[in-house]
């Protein structure tokens, strides 16, 4: 890994010193003024993008060391396990997503090859590839061992990032949260692994006593839950900009909020009471539901009704889904994934696909601002329900 990126990488635009600029006030007069602004201003937006970047990107580091590290622990016997597999898989994964993706990207869209170029925005999308990753790892928590789960991970990733290429670089679908490409992708990555890869292990033939949370491993659990649920908006609006991105983190911080309301009240009604294991997950489901179309809502009560929607959906899937799928086709899944970024992904892509269908109606025909969300608008050859 270190010598492919000493030969395949390069610092971006204002990351290498020799793209440092310096202008003092004094050189801003006479017939120089010009060039010298221009110089003064490309210097504050390099400044500007650090500030823009790295607030968020620190966000979605949290959520991917702390958030999912510390909400696997509530496997009993796994604590201290998954805390360090999640340490060590989420660096591996983070360098490899940077590589592949750029490399997918010029192999597919660019149709050429250079160096991969590294700034903020190139190691949130690393964090991304970390993210799929993991919550693959969810799936197959407590029957894997580190070396396996290594080249699980190195195997996700090529695919990960060419998944990723061919959405997002050759269709150019927008996919602001990665309800689709992280959260459906791993998902599903980790259900079709852990169905093929020792399902006696996962089997909890003493009614949940051996393969189970305990009262501790399940409290300490619910600070990677509280982690996520603070930090999910920076997730969703990472590579947002401007008002979109002000955008993002509201309807995030919206539909996330009611997902936990109405995974709480599926609790109420079936137990009379709060099942922790429904409120250490499905309560996030808001967050995965509303990411495809979060820059493309444009009304609080829609982003509210996506989020309580999840809920509903991820709660029932803890509830009766999960069990279900392990009596009949003998599909372990230790986290529920299924339940909180596969269903709730699937039902992200589906109201990502309806919101942009009616996103010239939410813009209110604003062609920038539709032009700015929706790069397959600009050469004019597709609509919004293309």
């Amino acid at each position: 890994m270190i010598v492919l990126f000493a030969t395949c990488t390069k610092y971006g635009e204002g990351v290498h010193p020799a793209a440092m600029t310096t202008v003092s006030t004094s050189t801003l007069k006479g017939a120089n003024i010009d060039k010298n602004m221009k110089e003064f201003l490309e210097k504050i937006e390099k400044q500007n993008r650090v500030q823009a970047y790295y607030p968020v990107f620190q966000d979605v580091h949290v959520m991917i060391y702390i958030g999912f590290g510390f909400l696997m622990v509530f496997l009993k016997k796994h604590c201290w396990t998954s805390v360090g597999f999640n340490f060590v898989i989420a660096a591996w994964s983070m360098q490899l997503a940077i590589l592949l993706t750029g490399f997918w990207h010029m192999a597919l869209v660019e149709e050429e090859f250079h160096k991969i170029t590294l700034d903020i925005p190139s190691l949130i999308v690393g964090d991304f590839g970390a993210g799929a990753v993991l919550i693959t790892f969810g799936a197959l928590l407590g029957k894997c061992d580190l070396p396996q789960l290594w080249v699980l991970a190195t195997l996700e990733i090529i695919f990960y990032a060419l998944n990723e290429g061919i959405c997002a670089g050759l269709l150019q679908a927008v996919d602001m949260g990665g309800s689709m490409y992280v959260h459906t992708f791993g998902a599903y990555f980790g259900l079709a692994a852990s169905y093929h890869f020792k399902t006696k292990l996962a089997r909890s033939d003493d009614g949940g006593k051996e393969n189970g949370g305990g009262y501790l491993s399940q409290t300490i659990a619910m600070v990677g839950t509280i982690f996520l649920y603070m930090f999910w908006p920076s997730f969703n609006g990472a590579l947002a900009s401007e008002n979109q991105q002000q955008r993002v983190i509201i309807n995030t911080v919206l539909a996330i909020s009611a997902s936990c309301l109405a995974a709480a009240a599926i609790c109420r009604i079936k137990f009379g009471k709060l099942e922790m294991e429904v409120i250490l997950n499905a309560t996030l489901a808001g967050g995965v539901a509303v990411g495809s179309a979060s820059d493309l809502v444009v009304t609080a009560g829609i982003a509210m009704a996506i989020g309580a929607l999840a809920g509903v959906v991820s709660a029932l899937g803890f509830l009766y889904l999960g069990k279900w799928l392990s009596d009949n086709i003998n599909l372990q899944d230790t986290c529920g994934v299924h339940n909180l970024h596969g269903l709730p992904g699937v039902l992200g892509g589906i109201i990502g696909s309806f919101s942009a269908g009616f996103a010239e109606y939410s813009f209110l025909g604003d062609a920038n601002a539709l032009s700015d969300t929706f790069a397959a608008l600009k050469d004019g050859k597709r609509s919004t329900s293309e």
